[in-house]
């Protein structure tokens, strides 16, 4: 069970962004996507969830086997696919339990009965450490930004994928917050979950630990290690991965 990437091209309008990216997640294991701003990390994660203001132009998306480069996001979201946004939508008149439901339900042939879901979400929501009275508000209006990653993590807890991106979950939030979401995501992850979190600093990664480090930089991955490659990046920052980089290229 995994998502692969591979040889991925993808532009927008007529820019291309990614220059052939290379990436594999199983579905126990907990990968970091690294990069600064603008090096294609977003691009990646929407390009992976089907956006239609993405375009591919040469390579594949895999999920188990099966190739989803052409399919719509909704078809992505019921194989297992799930994507945690960088700024998640305002959804007013939308009460957040039933979105969740309804999301739930549209992975399932036989719709979860009322009571069973009241308890399923109580019970995420208390290992979230989310009051419930937070259920009966519209879908992140009026939310604060650790509110709203709270609410992402929520949706995730509830939907159950097998490969969830997380596509800078931990920017905007105090320690306070971050702390909770990266407890949420540990609790989740594990032997039926694979993950991608998506970030440009290391903070989140001293709460969750991945398996593998991956850096971005001008749409390509250009160097991936263990636990530690972040460590280094906290260190020495990315300048000198772009000077390796542009070396070996020069060479």
């Amino acid at each position: 069970m995994s998502l692969e990437i591979q040889n991925l091209h993808v532009r927008i309008e007529e820019r291309e962004i990614l220059h052939g990216v290379d990436l594999k997640v199983d579905k126990d294991q907990t990968h970091a996507l690294m990069g600064p701003n603008g090096s294609g990390k977003s691009t990646l994660a929407n390009t992976i969830m089907g956006n239609p203001n993405y375009e591919v132009t040469e390579g594949k998306i895999l999920f188990n086997g099966e190739d989803l480069t052409e399919a719509d996001p909704d078809e992505r979201a019921r194989a297992g696919l799930f994507l945690a946004f960088q700024y998640p939508a305002t959804i007013p008149g939308v009460r957040l339990a039933q979105f969740l439901r309804i999301a739930v339900n549209s992975r399932r042939e036989e719709p979860m009965k009322p009571k069973e879901f009241g308890k399923v979400l109580g019970e995420n929501m208390e290992l979230l450490r989310i009051d419930r009275s937070f259920s009966s508000r519209y879908l992140n209006e009026g939310f604060s930004g650790g509110e709203k990653k709270r609410a992402e993590i929520l949706q995730l807890a509830m939907l159950k994928p097998e490969i969830a991106v997380l596509d800078e979950t931990d920017s905007g939030l105090d320690i306070d917050a971050l702390r909770i979401v990266s407890d949420g995501v540990n609790a989740l992850r594990g032997p039926t979950m694979g993950t991608l979190i998506i970030t440009h600093y290391t903070r989140i990664l001293e709460y969750v630990k991945p398996d593998f480090v991956h850096i971005m930089l001008d749409g390509r991955i250009v160097r991936e290690g263990g636990a530690e490659l972040a460590d280094e990046l906290e260190e020495r920052g990315y300048d000198f991965v772009r000077e390796e980089w542009e070396g070996r290229d020069a060479a």
